[in-house]
Order: C-alpha cells, then sequence, then structure tokens
C-alpha cells in the first residue's frame, strides 16, 4: 500500500472516531523522525481541547487502529489540539477563522509582497480575501504557501 493510501485510510478512521467523539478531525500526518515512526492526529472542539478529550480519542482511536492494522511497522499515537499556531487549510478552517486576523505566506508576489496581514473578510474556491489597512486584498488560492491566525501578545 502506498504511504498516500494509507494516509487516506487512516484519515477515514480517523474521522469516525473524532465524529463519534463529537470532534473535529484538523488533521492526520504520519511521520519518520529520528528513525521512529509517529501517527500525529490533531482535534479540535469548540471552547478548546483538554488533556481528557485527547486521552478518550487516543484510547478510541488505539483500539480501532488495533483491528484494522493499517500500519505495519511500529509507532507512536499521538493526539493533540493542533495548537494557536495551527496552518488554516480547509474551507472549514476557513469558515471557523472569518472576521479574525490572519497571516498568509505566498510562492509569488501577489501586490508587491509573499507575505500579507489582515482580516479574512471571506473566501471562495478560488480566492481569500482579506481587508487590510490599505483595502480588500482578493489573493489566489493556489499562490497561499502557509495561513494561520496572527498571535499577538
Amino acid at each position: 500500500m502506498s504511504k498516500k493510501d494509507m494516509i487516506s485510510r487512516l484519515e477515514a478512521l480517523c474521522l469516525e472516531v473524532t465524529d463519534s467523539l463529537n470532534y473535529e478531525l484538523v488533521d492526520v500526518e504520519y511521520v519518520k523522525e529520528y528513525g521512529d515512526y509517529f501517527l500525529r492526529v490533531y482535534i479540535h472542539k469548540d471552547g478548546g481541547v483538554n488533556l481528557d478529550d485527547c486521552q478518550a480519542a487516543s484510547e478510541l482511536l488505539s483500539e480501532k487502529l488495533d483491528e484494522v492494522d493499517i500500519i505495519d511497522k511500529a509507532y507512536y499515537l499521538e493526539v493533540s489540539s493542533p495548537g494557536l499556531d495551527r496552518p488554516i487549510k480547509t474551507d472549514k478552517d476557513l469558515k471557523r477563522n472569518l472576521g479574525k486576523e490572519i497571516e498568509v505566506n505566498l510562492y509569488q508576489l501577489v501586490n508587491g509582497s509573499k507575505k500579507h496581514e489582515g482580516l479574512l473578510q471571506s473566501y471562495d474556491d478560488e480566492k481569500v480575501i482579506l481587508e487590510m489597512v490599505s483595502g480588500t486584498l482578493e489573493i489566489p488560492r493556489d499562490t497561499i504557501s502557509l495561513m494561520r491566525l496572527t498571535i499577538k501578545f
């Protein structure tokens, strides 16, 4: 099985588990780091994710993973909140962050820069629209390398 197929199956399994617990599945990563494999599952719920949420998801997910035996190598399972600086990847992420200040990093220049910050005003399949001090900026989605909330301390 290819890594892409395995990730797809893992995402489906994780989605089944998170849906059953009324959590949102944010992301699934299967990576090798320093000789060890890690399956990282990031979850979200309104009001925030706590340790009990991670434990409940981890226990149920561990049982399901043992049943289906998709991964043929020893690995560590980690379930956590994606954190404040998590990437904004999906339409669901965009919807959750409408009206919030985000930073957008680009593959190529748009309006003379590869980095923009502003309020996320709207989005569609083709573009993201930011309200900035200098006005409204439409950014083609295929030029975006990374979006995330702007964190100010």
